[in-house]
């Protein structure tokens, strides 16, 4: 008996510039129809799949009347909450996203900032610009204590890794439980404001969701230690800003260092630029050398899935907003 074959996916795939990596290879398993956003309602006619490698564009949602016959979406990023809109979740198909690609780079720049903070390298910046030789005593981090806040890939990344240089790390998540192989235990985020005083630094990895908008508020800043230090490499909407601001400028905290920040970028002149103890980057820590080709590969992979039947990786739970973990054992 003669086997059917399966027909070839059309893909539409959203760029904004430079085109996605791996064209050829993706090309070779699809009809492909590359477009910019004011494009997209005509590659959307028939297309099975959108590649949306322009990552946060607003396109689909502007879209949605166009994508009738869409099985299969793939964004390029792993938090996926301002992409989403109702009639994308209430339908029947399949999100998926980068979740891991960019674990192992956002946990080494995570260690990077607990290093910059801990030995005070902006100071040591500072001085040198200025010509002085000024000796100080700087922190070890040996022994200190962390909790990060997102028990997902990137927080079980920066777990081991902050392990991996002596110290202790719990995380908190959606639900709290004695600990598992990466965290000492796992508090529930709900109660953050009751755990942070007995941490050295708070993390934040968390996706961004309608349960941890704000996350990190008046009150969960006020509990944490005058000598601790924030870092925020997951969504800047889970601090609140001007709390973070203030706390910063009375000494409430020690420091914080800011992969993301909300409004992002942050305005000229606004007062987290001028702080000493404050360290900003552009929403980089996942952008290392060859982490775009790493992108595309994702996507052949699961391209490849898609087209002989398989199961697709990194299904996002789109009521949730993200990947939810595997059930334990």
């Amino acid at each position: 008996m003669k086997v059917r074959e399966r027909k070839r996916p059309v893909v539409a795939a959203l760029y904004r510039e430079a085109l996605p990596p791996r064209l050829t290879e993706v090309e070779e398993l699809a009809e492909v129809r590359l477009t910019k956003a004011d494009g997209l309602a005509q590659a959307l006619d028939g297309a099975d799949v959108l590649y949306q490698w322009h990552s946060f564009s607003p396109a689909l949602r502007e879209n949605w009347g166009a994508a009738s016959s869409l099985k299969w979406v793939h964004v390029t990023a792993a938090g996926v909450s301002q992409l989403m809109f109702d009639g994308l979740v209430a339908s029947d198909i399949t999100y998926t996203n980068s979740r891991g690609v960019l674990s192992r780079a956002i946990a080494e720049f995570a260690l990077g900032f607990v290093l910059d903070m801990a030995k005070d390298a902006p100071g040591s910046f500072r001085l040198q610009q200025q010509q002085r030789w000024q000796h100080r005593v700087t922190r070890k981090i040996h022994g200190r204590s962390a909790l990060v806040v997102g028990t997902g890939s990137i927080g079980r990344e920066i777990a081991r890794l902050f392990r991996a240089v002596g110290m202790d790390v719990d995380g908190a998540g959606r639900t709290g439980r004695p600990g598992d192989e990466d965290f000492g235990r796992i508090h529930s985020s709900r109660h953050l404001g009751g755990v942070v005083h007995d941490y050295d630094y708070l993390v934040l990895t968390a996706p961004l969701t309608d349960e941890t908008r704000g996350l990190v508020d008046v009150e969960v800043l006020a509990a944490m230690k005058a000598s601790a230090c924030l870092l925020n490499v997951g969504r800047g909407e889970l601090v609140d800003t001007e709390a973070l601001a203030e706390a910063l400028a009375s000494g409430a905290i020690a420091g914080a260092a800011l992969d993301v920040v909300h409004p992002e970028p942050l305005p000229e002149g606004h007062a987290l630029w001028g702080m000493e103890n404050l360290i900003i980057t552009p929403h980089m820590s996942g952008d290392t050398e060859g982490y775009l080709d790493d992108l595309g590969k994702l996507f052949v992979d699961n391209l490849k899935r898609y087209s002989s039947g398989e199961p697709l990786e990194n299904v996002v739970d789109k009521a949730l907003g993200f990947v939810p973990a595997p059930p334990e054992d």
